[in-house]
């Protein structure tokens, strides 16, 4: 971007007898919308970049960490099936779709599965 970029010309024509004439008042009316949009559209950019800046800030400050009690998850894999699993209070986390596999097991593959989380 050129330091001259944000600035937009306006035509002014001098006529042989050295008069200014300015834009109409549609013309004038025109630039001026088009300026109002060029900041909007700059303005949303800002925001949007903002708005991931932060995201990524929260994901940084909350990743692998327990909901419940703030400290490290530890990723445990069993049956091809991870979960997190708190290292201070023991809870275990799901992330999407692990639920679902948990279901497909049989029964006597949860049971085991389960007995190798507890504490």
């Amino acid at each position: 971007m050129t330091p001259f970029s944000e600035y937009h010309c306006i035509a002014i024509y001098i006529e042989e007898d050295r008069t200014l004439n300015k834009p109409s008042e549609k013309e004038a009316e025109y630039y001026e919308r088009m300026e109002f949009e060029r900041r909007k559209k700059k303005e949303e950019q800002e925001y949007i970049q903002m708005e991931a800046e932060e995201k990524k800030g929260l994901k940084d400050l909350h990743f692998m960490q327990c909901p419940k009690c703030g400290m490290k998850l530890l990723e445990m894999s069993y049956k091809g099936i991870s979960v997190d699993k708190c290292s201070a209070c023991s809870g275990i986390w799901l992330d999407a779709g692990e639920l679902e596999a948990l279901t497909r097991l049989e029964q006597s593959k949860q049971d085991k599965w389960f007995k190798v989380f507890k504490k």
